[in-house]
């Protein structure tokens, strides 16, 4: 069924009009103007106030207004698939501005931030999981080392978040997510063959939460924990250093905070 659904969507691409799904310009799926507002600024550190503890240094590419928020909905609620691609590179930026200088933490594993079961379900594809592909298939053309480890899932039903607050929110998601089965082993054999494993110790420096959007920070703050908490689950192992998060776009007063 899924499978069908991806052929229609890209025959329809070639059937019906295209316009940009930024601004609507006809005969094109992203103008260079809208393409711009999403990757033509470098990354920035961004910062919700509050800030949720846990939440590590997120790095965003554009505010969440506009042309970019039309795109990203776009992709997301109206499966145009093509625009993985340029939302995973824009992605890729901030990973980038996130790990620091080459080589500094290891490889680079990103880790999305899964969507509830229903939600993939009804939309027939998992944006995030689908951006961060592109965004590690860019990052690799690059010369970066490079994967997608999908380790985290939802353990609980979670109320829908729009119209929570910041504390609503992170009372929502407290203790939604955990590894999958299998995930912790995962993250300890990819640590243990990039070296990133030693004497007990786990490093997440190269470890990237990805989303596509920051908002009150509480799901990344969430997703932060459960990977911090499977790293250092066994007896003889501490973990050094935290993971870093990388999003597409945040909301416009994350970085107005960040900009004081």
């Amino acid at each position: 069924m899924r499978s069908a659904w991806r052929v229609w969507q890209e025959l329809s691409g070639l059937l019906l009009p295209v316009a940009c799904a930024g601004c609507g310009r006809p005969r094109t799926e992203l103008c260079t103007a809208c393409g711009a507002a999403l990757h033509g600024a470098p990354a920035r550190l961004v910062r919700p106030s509050p800030r949720p503890p846990g939440l590590p240094a997120v790095y965003a590419a554009a505010p969440y207004e506009n042309a970019v928020r039309a795109v990203l909905l776009a992709h997301k609620e109206r499966g145009a698939l093509g625009l993985a691609g340029v939302l995973g590179r824009a992605l890729a930026g901030c990973v980038r501005a996130g790990a620091g200088r080459p080589g500094d933490a290891g490889p680079l594993l990103l880790v999305p931030v899964p969507s509830a079961r229903s939600s993939t379900a009804a939309r027939g594809h998992d944006p995030v999981r689908r951006i961060a592909a592109a965004a590690a298939r860019d990052l690799r053309r690059a010369g970066l080392s490079a994967q997608v480890l999908p380790l985290l899932r939802q353990r609980r039903a979670v109320a829908d978040q729009s119209g929570l607050g910041a504390r609503q929110r992170r009372a929502n998601l407290a203790g939604a997510l955990e590894l999958t089965a299998g995930g912790g082993r995962l993250l300890r054999h990819e640590l243990l063959r990039h070296g990133l494993l030693r004497h007990g110790f786990l490093r997440l420096g190269g470890v990237i939460l990805v989303d596509d959007l920051l908002t009150t920070g509480s799901t990344l703050a969430e997703a932060a924990r459960a990977v911090g908490e499977a790293g250092g689950a066994g007896r003889e192992s501490s973990v050094h250093g935290v993971c870093r998060a990388a999003v597409v776009a945040a909301s416009p007063t994350a970085f107005e905070i960040n900009r004081n």
